[in-house]
């Protein structure tokens, strides 16, 4: 069976890539037929004896591939379309400096206490959650973030005294 498998793909192979590229392009065709091959090896018992009946049993199995391989694309592209959707949901149209003045203010302060600050506000997390996640006492956090609050409050207020 698998000599008239290998007689049959031999013969159908070219006309298979053809009929692929026509329907999915240059980039996809030959992996579809790759797939194609793999389904007919799986299938090598329903082979039909009769060459012309193997040919369109092949096309048959093709064309499955291809099926298999547009839903795929569908279901590709309706995610990346929900994806795209929930970011631009979630993205604010802001002019480009927006927050620029916080965010600097953030990053001069020491790096644990700057972490703790945008697991707070950024992240959403609670006092707690990100002294769990930091791996600190809820009470270091609570100090931390005291201390982080007076240093940007100390910072943002001279930035908006500082004459523009």
């Amino acid at each position: 069976m698998t000599r008239a498998l290998d007689a049959a793909l031999a013969a159908a192979s070219p006309s298979l890539l053809a009929y692929l590229q026509r329907r999915v392009g240059f980039d996809d065709a030959p992996d579809l037929l790759g797939e194609t091959m793999v389904a007919a090896w799986r299938r090598v018992g329903d082979l039909p004896s009769d060459p012309e009946r193997a040919r369109m049993w092949l096309f048959g199995i093709a064309r499955g591939t291809l099926l298999n391989h547009a839903r795929g694309e569908r279901r590709r592209w309706a995610l990346a379309n929900r994806i795209r959707r929930s970011t631009a949901a979630e993205a604010t149209s802001r002019a480009a400096d927006d927050g620029a003045e916080v965010r600097d203010a953030i990053a001069r302060l020491d790096p644990d206490r700057a972490e703790l600050v945008r697991l707070l506000h950024w992240d959403g997390f609670t006092l707690v959650e990100a002294a769990e996640l930091l791996g600190i006492p809820s009470s270091t956090a609570r100090s931390r973030y005291a201390k982080a609050k007076e240093e940007l409050r100390a910072s943002l207020g001279a930035m908006s005294e500082a004459p523009r």
